[in-house]
């Protein structure tokens, strides 16, 4: 079990993506398991057979960022009972993507940092992607948006968000046309709906079919009338936060029910 746990801890600060699989009632109580996005990393549960199936369900519950308790037969069987088993996940915290240096980045790269985000903002224009400039971001990055989305595109979940701003078709098609080629949750792109259908043209041009334009938020957040920077990034995550959960944005005045559902 020590090996276990040295493993656990230097996936733990290195942020690497781990779930700690533990059995909490029936046979075997307190044997765990380490299970990476890849699979399982070490330990065993007592059983080949749970250990697969409890792998197989940890593997999603880690990509999704969840945790909670799943039931299982002695030998991994659904809809049984007689094995409890909580499956904790350790994940990085979710990225934010923020391409161009402009006036609404700095608002939005502040409230997706209380929200949790990792923050990188990025512009191929060193001029105005400076850390004195966006002092809420955890690394501001200088080059071509599509570059840096290619360059770490294996990492990118549906827990991640990629906004697009810089409002320049040179550097909104290719970031849009890698971003969507990624498993990333939201894909924002800011502009009129002018720029929007001028855009759309551009990204068919470029080979994005349907299914590809349907997954992108343009023009980008919700309808709440924002006219500020700061009002702009909260209708932004608040379209974000929307497409995650699949809820549609109402006033709650105007539902009934439970507020939290």
């Amino acid at each position: 079990m020590t090996g276990l746990y040295d493993t656990f801890r230097e996936a733990i600060r290195a942020e690497t993506p781990v779930a700690l699989a533990t059995i909490v009632s029936g046979p075997g109580v307190g044997a765990k398991m380490l299970v990476g996005i890849g699979g399982c990393v070490e330990g065993s549960l007592g059983d080949e057979d749970l250990d697969r199936v409890v792998e197989r369900d940890s593997i999603g519950e880690l990509a999704s960022g969840r945790s909670g308790v799943r039931h299982y037969g002695s030998h991994g069987e659904a809809r049984e009972e007689t094995v409890s088993v909580f499956v904790e996940s350790f994940a990085p915290p979710p990225r934010m993507l923020i391409f161009g240096a402009v006036d609404f980045t700095g608002a939005l790269a502040k409230i997706a940092r209380v929200l949790g985000y990792r923050v990188t903002v990025c512009d191929a224009r060193p001029v105005f992607a400076t850390a004195a400039r966006f002092p809420m971001a955890h690394e501001v990055v200088v080059d071509w948006p599509n570059r840096v989305i290619d360059e770490i595109s294996d990492e990118l979940g549906p827990r991640d968000a990629i906004c697009i701003l810089t409002h320049d078709v040179k550097f909104d098609v290719p970031a849009v046309v890698s971003a969507l080629a990624t498993d990333v949750g939201y894909v924002g792109v800011m502009g009129s709906r002018r720029t929007h259908a001028a855009r759309t043209e551009k990204l068919r041009e470029a080979g994005v079919d349907e299914a590809g334009l349907a997954r992108l938020c343009s023009p980008i957040g919700l309808d709440i009338g924002a006219r500020t920077p700061e009002e702009t990034a909260v209708s932004i995550v608040s379209e974000m936060i929307g497409r995650r959960t699949g809820r549609q944005a109402k006033s709650l005045s105007d539902t009934e029910g439970p507020i939290h559902g």
